[in-house]
């Protein structure tokens, strides 16, 4: 079994302008039971959704805690990184994070198998894990300063 390489910088360099410019949130920790509409009610508060992609188990097709929230703008995925990270919905504190827009597959979770699921019993938001994670983490690892 071979190791998948690190991203090159130039690879980094693309995910982190993406990360700039896009307008898909992923969103996290939440609740095996969400619906899809919880979500549309919640995040439509900040603006104009364009679609909702609920995680699915791989096996099961049913929803595993995290979804990806597309806006029609990025200054309405601003607000909701801004408003709704943080929140509690069905019980749950949801994080929510910066993700270079959705790809067909990715609803399955991360992982060589898509089996990335998050267990019911996980109890509380973890303040290192969400928030502008990624564009942040991409900055350290470049260790340069990015133009915005």
């Amino acid at each position: 079994e071979q190791k998948a390489e690190a991203p090159t910088r130039h690879a980094a360099l693309i995910l982190c302008c993406a990360l700039k410019f896009s307008s898909t949130l992923y969103v996290g920790n939440l609740s095996f039971y969400t619906t899809e509409e919880q979500i549309q009610e919640l995040f439509s508060k900040c603006g104009d959704v364009k679609r909702i992609v609920m995680g699915l188990d791989k096996v099961k097709k049913t929803p595993c805690g995290f979804c990806f929230v597309e806006y029609y703008t990025r200054a309405d995925a601003e607000h909701a990184m801004r408003f709704i990270n943080g929140t509690r919905l069905d019980d749950r504190i949801i994080r929510t994070d910066w993700d270079a827009g959705f790809k067909e597959g990715r609803q399955f979770g991360r992982g060589k198998t898509g089996g990335q699921v998050r267990d019911e019993y996980r109890t509380d938001y973890d303040v290192g894990r969400g928030g502008f994670g990624k564009i942040i983490q991409m900055q350290k690892t470049n260790h340069q300063t990015i133009i915005y």
